[in-house]
């Protein structure tokens, strides 16, 4: 029986979250992020076996689940905006039996602001060079380590995160080369031009391959943050009203529409699409896997590794240029 509430409930979230958001008009209603908790809330209220009680000890968890899965290697936020946030962390019950959303404005507004920073502040850290025969140490464990109080603070925790991430590339680089493998950090069309000028019998120099290196984890970066910049503000708050949920149950989640769909297709095992899986890299969308028996597969003119410009319904004369689109836009 227990587990039969569970079930109900997230049907419930679920169903709730595929017909609150296709309407346009609740899309461009400025009060849609309050409704939105004043049902979810209900629903917890009255359809969880075990409802919890909003108290202050419910809103620090959320306060903290929150504030970790939006910050989790404690690389954007400030001891400071921490200490501004903390304003609210015995408040979020009152701001959810209010149905107000002023820690979200705050923290989304902030981490946005932040985000922008932190780009600046990793392109500035990968123009130079790291020096690995330097002994340092660096804590991995991202738990335990406090926030940073300035911006000197901030560079140096960015250098060393990055320092680590690059030191795996450049072991994996050092590595290929002493087995006489080709590097594979760099992108093709740079392998055919270097291939040229070179044999494969050549071995490049510890100072090339800490470059390549540095480049690869700069490519991962401006992937991460281009698909950062993809998310909108929907997609930000769904983070906020999953941390409530769950503080009700760990079991319980918010689906936002997008989201809804790809647990319709994961649970049903079917997608009426191109029948091919698709990854943003950049501005660029890419096919990243043929489905067998799909439409693509059964067409056979697509191939893994094909760049996607333009689509076209069956219903439209002319195609829609996608590149630079939000993937989740552009296979609707």
């Amino acid at each position: 029986m227990k587990g039969n509430y569970k079930f109900l409930l997230l049907a419930f979230l679920i169903a709730f979250a595929s017909c609150s958001f296709t309407s346009k008009k609740f899309e461009d209603n400025p009060d849609k992020d309050k409704l939105l908790i004043q049902l979810i809330t209900y629903v917890l209220d009255n359809g969880h076996f075990n409802p919890q009680d909003l108290n202050d000890s419910f809103s620090e968890n959320v306060f903290e689940d929150y504030l970790t899965q939006l910050d989790p290697f404690k690389r954007y936020f400030y001891e400071s905006d921490i200490k501004e946030f903390e304003v609210y962390k015995t408040q979020l019950d009152d701001q959810i039996k209010d149905y107000d959303v002023a820690f979200f404005n705050l923290t989304h507004e902030r981490l946005l602001k932040r985000i922008e920073e932190s780009k600046a502040i990793y392109a500035e850290i990968l123009e130079k060079p790291f020096d690995f025969t330097k002994d340092e140490s660096y804590n991995a464990d991202y738990e335990t380590l406090e926030y940073v109080k300035n911006k000197r603070e901030m560079k140096e925790r960015w250098r060393q995160q990055l320092k680590f991430s690059t030191i795996a590339n450049y072991d994996d680089a050092i590595s290929q080369r002493d087995a006489g493998i080709e590097s594979n950090m760099l992108p093709e069309s740079v392998f055919s031009a270097q291939n040229e000028k070179s044999t494969k019998t050549d071995k490049k120099s510890l100072v090339e391959l800490e470059k390549e290196a540095r480049e690869a984890t700069k490519r991962s970066l401006d992937e991460l943050y281009d698909f950062i910049d993809d998310r909108q503000r929907k997609d930000w708050f769904s983070v906020y009203i999953n941390a409530i949920v769950e503080e009700f149950d760990p079991h319980t989640f918010y689906f936002a529409p997008e989201d809804k769909d790809r647990f319709d297709v994961a649970m049903s095992g079917n997608f009426e699409g191109i029948g091919a899986r698709l990854q943003k890299k950049m501005d660029a969308i890419m096919v990243n896997e043929i489905i067998s028996g799909g439409p693509a597969w059964r067409a056979n003119e697509l191939e893994v590794g094909d760049q996607i410009l333009k689509v076209r319904q069956s219903d439209e004369e002319k195609p829609v240029n996608i590149v630079g689109m939000r993937l989740d836009d552009a296979i609707k």
